[in-house]
């Protein structure tokens, strides 16, 4: 087996992509979508459909051209994920806007809309995941939306805090980002390369997920945002792993030996300790970790940046 089937046994594999075809070749179990991608795929003649769809349907719902332009916008995600959900078995994940992080009452408000959208057109709400960003409010909003039955994934994930917190909240998936974490550590050492077991992303990943596993959370740990098939080798075993394609090909052409790293077993005999984190713990501890500020921050406001290019082409089509 290549190693692409081989991390099959151990991990469920996710591909970071809305293009169907990638989908299609690499069968990942569920499906993504965020502004980033659907911009890039929204250009493509081959959706063309998807996107006069959304438009068409922004068109008799909006009383107003920022209303047409919302409603569009959140038509266009769903149309992506009516689309996924053909091809993965399980769910996609569909990203509510950045810019409410730090708005509890309105990322509630955007999630429940988009499942009465999915609703709408008979997908089940367990069909779908929210993913909202792992601010305080966004970890709130899950979780009083996986009370009511609606299934989230906390993405832009840097610290411990973030996890801890997540968990407590008893949330679907958390997505710490390796990629980004490795990116800040090396620039911080002034270097062009860490080494997979010493790679800060990989060891952040490790700690969570024996936190979990020794604590009995039932939240799931979905590794994103990676760099190199050595840090995918190295989380072998974790719960899930979202995967460019790039990747994905790299591991598929890969011949090598997989080992597993990451086991539930050997996790219940490490040395942590629990936390319990309120508002106040949360952001203390999520202050004291300047890596994670920093990224956070900065991700917020690629996301946000990516959704403003997104509007823009779908604002000059309305």
């Amino acid at each position: 087996m290549n190693l692409l089937e081989q991390l099959k046994q151990y991990t469920q594999v996710d591909a970071d992509s809305v293009d169907f075809d990638i989908i299609t070749q690499f069968k990942p179990v569920d499906g993504t979508t965020n502004p980033t991608l659907i911009f890039a795929a929204a250009q493509k003649k081959k959706y063309a459909g998807l996107v006069d769809a959304a438009l068409e349907y922004g068109r008799k719902k909006g009383d107003n051209f920022e209303s047409r332009l919302a409603e569009s916008m959140d038509m266009l995600a769903v149309n992506f994920g009516i689309e996924i959900l053909k091809i993965v078995p399980r769910r996609v994940a569909i990203a509510v806007d950045a810019r409410l992080s730090y708005d509890m009452h309105g990322s509630l408000t955007k999630a429940r809309k988009i499942i009465k959208l999915f609703e709408d057109k008979g997908i089940p709400r367990c069909k779908i995941l929210i993913k909202l960003t792992s601010s305080w409010e966004g970890i709130k909003a899950a979780e009083q939306l996986e009370k009511e039955g609606i299934h989230c994934n906390l993405t832009l994930l840097f610290s411990i805090a973030q996890a801890i917190a997540g968990a407590e909240a008893k949330v679907q998936i958390i997505s710490p980002f390796v990629g980004r974490i490795y990116d800040w550590h090396k620039k911080d050492r002034g270097v062009d390369f860490i080494p997979p077991d010493e790679d800060p992303g990989i060891q952040f990943v490790n700690y969570i997920y024996n936190y979990y596993k020794k604590f009995g959370y039932r939240t799931e740990v979905m590794g994103a945002s990676f760099r190199n098939i050595g840090q995918i080798i190295e989380l072998a075993g974790c719960d899930l792993l979202t995967i460019p394609p790039n990747l994905l090909s790299e591991l598929e052409n890969n011949q090598d030996v997989l080992v597993r790293k990451l086991d539930p077993e050997k996790s219940k005999a490490t040395d942590v300790q629990k936390i319990h984190l309120d508002a106040k713990n949360f952001r203390w501890m999520q202050n004291e970790d300047a890596m994670a500020v920093e990224k956070f921050s900065e991700g917020i406001r690629s996301f946000t940046f990516d959704i403003i290019k997104l509007e823009e082409f779908i604002a000059a089509k309305l």
